[in-house]
């Protein structure tokens, strides 16, 4: 039989649409804010995933199947990430959402994952009570509750600490759930504290609470902070004579910090389960990958967001898609808790949180840290 021209087009444009469709049939959102003063953070993460997106399809897929970013801005603000996931989870209908970026947002945004029983895998968020929010929140970001009792000691061992100052962010989620960590990480160690200062969101002018810290002359600072008001913080410092070292959060574990603390930036520690100086090879295939097509190097949001991805994979490797999102939003929920991932931020497994009734609830992660300090405008692991 002949086929008309007509028909040929007909086939043709039929082929092409359901090649659409398989390069399009695993819908992942992402939330992150890429956008406003979270959006150092954001960027990178998105970079992440799509990073390891690329690789995942490039390498069959999963399956078979080609995993599809729906990639919206929820701007750092917990308004806008209720918005966008109510996008994401009823108009998008999405199979799970990443984000968002912090944990202000996830604290106002993940109810809504809840409820509708989809996943919802922070990367980044890392302050206390998240994943209590109920069973289908995940995170691989390691807890500040996990990290700052490691970063403290290996500071205190390195720098010989005897008293500290207390630096934090009074109207955060994070940065006020890092300073309740630090508060009590400090208690166990029985290390005096000189004097508590605190700031907002958005101050740029911290000389005030820095002419206290310096009148106390503590061995080191202790500094809960997002990126944005953490640089400046340490210029300033700086420029006061407080050359003692920082202790940071993992707001402070960024590359943006050379940029915004430049010269300044030498002598802050921090903790996170990567380093771009891990010598992984895993991790230096990462690092190089991430570089030659972002040309700039990855930070420990990237790094997450790339292993994130990778960790779902593994779930949805497991689980027999039935084309019912609510079924197969279930089915994910249900196949994520036992997977084990090695990826670039080291070995990786769930451990099971509980909620406020001591319920078991959502998942964190069982992740060792790694310590680091910057000098000469790097990140170098302290052991």
């Amino acid at each position: 039989m002949t086929l008309t021209p007509f028909k040929t087009s007909l086939l043709a444009v039929a082929a092409a649409f359901a090649c659409t469709a398989q390069a399009a049939d695993l819908k992942i959102g992402v939330a992150e804010a890429l956008s406003g003063g979270a959006a150092q953070y954001g960027a990178a993460i998105r970079n992440g995933f799509q990073l390891a997106a690329e690789q995942i399809n490039a390498a069959g897929g999963i399956n078979g199947n080609k995993i599809q970013l729906v990639i919206e801005d929820e701007q750092g603000k917990k308004e806008e990430a209720i918005n966008v996931f109510k996008k994401l989870v009823f108009q998008d209908k999405v199979l799970m959402i990443f984000g968002p970026t912090l944990s202000n947002s996830a604290q106002a945004a993940n109810p809504i994952a809840q409820a509708s029983k989809t996943v919802v895998f922070g990367t980044s968020n890392t302050a206390d009570g998240i994943t209590s929010i109920g069973d289908y929140v995940f995170r691989n970001s390691v807890t500040e509750a996990d990290v700052l009792p490691e970063t403290l000691k290996m500071a205190i061992k390195k720098g010989n600490i005897k008293k500290v100052a207390v630096l934090y962010g009074n109207d955060d989620v994070f940065t006020k759930s890092g300073y309740d960590n630090f508060k009590k990480a400090l208690a166990d160690l029985n290390l005096p504290v000189t004097t508590t200062e605190t700031f907002a969101k958005g101050d740029v002018d911290f000389k005030a609470q820095l002419t206290k810290i310096k009148a106390g002359n503590p061995d080191a600072i202790v500094l809960s902070a997002l990126i944005a008001e953490g640089g400046p913080i340490m210029v300033q410092a700086r420029q006061l004579g407080l050359n003692q070292p920082f202790i940071g959060g993992n707001g402070m574990n960024s590359v943006k910090v050379f940029d915004l603390a430049k010269d300044k930036s030498d002598g802050l520690y921090v903790g996170s389960p990567w380093s771009i100086e891990n010598q992984t090879e895993t991790n230096r295939k990462f690092v190089v990958a991430y570089t030659a097509k972002y040309k700039m190097a990855p930070d420990q949001f990237a790094a997450q967001a790339y292993d994130g991805l990778h960790i779902a994979s593994q779930a949805l490797k497991t689980v027999k898609l039935s084309g019912n999102v609510a079924a197969d939003r279930t089915a994910l929920r249900d196949a994520l808790p036992a997977v084990k991932w090695n990826g670039v931020t080291g070995a990786f497994q769930f451990r099971r949180a509980s909620d406020k009734a001591g319920k078991p609830a959502g998942y964190d992660a069982q992740q060792a840290a790694i310590v680091s300090a910057t000098q000469g405008g790097r990140f170098v692991i302290q052991k």
